[in-house]
């Protein structure tokens, strides 16, 4: 089983973006790929192996990695129940998607308490979707900063407009919850297509990382 911990070193895998500089440094082979999907974060592979040689917290850009008696025990133990929200982050996006698909298509025909029970599906996953969304991207909050001073790469594109296509789905999500009867309305449609965009490139994002 994967570890978080060593004799020497510890990490918060909250603060990772595994861009795996410290997987490349570890001269023991101590630190591997962990997570699923967009999820993936390092853990120790072979805990027992490491010699305390610092590399790791030296190369870490997000202070992922510190001595285990530099940890604050109720941070720590925050940062685990954050961590763990975060794993929900697949399910609830998956169930969001199915859920939304299931509400717009029951919109078209199907009997108003079909389509109630599905809406009713749809705004509680994906309520749940959007804390474990939150969570990741405060964890990667260092990224949006970095990027206004280092510009733009190539390969950072499609981030970009998964970041611009979020808050368009979570606004025409809330207008439609809170202002507009769903069934027919041109913000349903709206939103039904920004969603379908939206899981277009969540899936391209996700694939894509290494």
């Amino acid at each position: 089983m994967k570890r978080t911990e060593t004799k020497y070193v510890a990490m918060d895998p909250c603060r990772c973006v595994a861009c795996w500089k410290c997987v490349d440094q570890c001269p023991r082979n101590v630190i591997g790929k962990a997570g699923f999907l967009w999820h993936r974060h390092v853990a120790f592979e072979n805990a027992d192996g490491c010699i305390g040689c610092g590399k790791c917290v030296k190369t870490c850009p997000n202070g992922v990695f510190f001595r285990p008696d530099e940890a604050d025990p109720v941070r720590r133990e925050s940062r685990s129940v954050l961590f763990r929200m975060e794993r929900l982050q697949p399910l609830a996006f998956l169930a969001s998607a199915v859920t939304g698909i299931g509400l717009h298509v029951a919109g078209h025909g199907a009997g108003h308490e079909l389509w109630h029970n599905w809406g009713v599906a749809h705004v509680l996953a994906s309520l749940l979707w959007l804390l474990s969304a939150g969570i990741h991207l405060r964890r990667h909050g260092d990224w949006y900063k970095k990027l206004v001073l280092r510009g733009i790469a190539k390969k950072e594109w499609a981030t970009l407009v998964l970041s611009a296509v979020f808050p368009a789905v979570t606004v025409t999500g809330v207008v439609l919850l809170c202002c507009v009867d769903g069934p027919d309305s041109a913000a349903g449609l709206w939103h039904y297509q920004l969603g379908i965009l939206l899981l277009l490139f969540s899936l391209f994002h996700a694939f894509r990382r290494r």
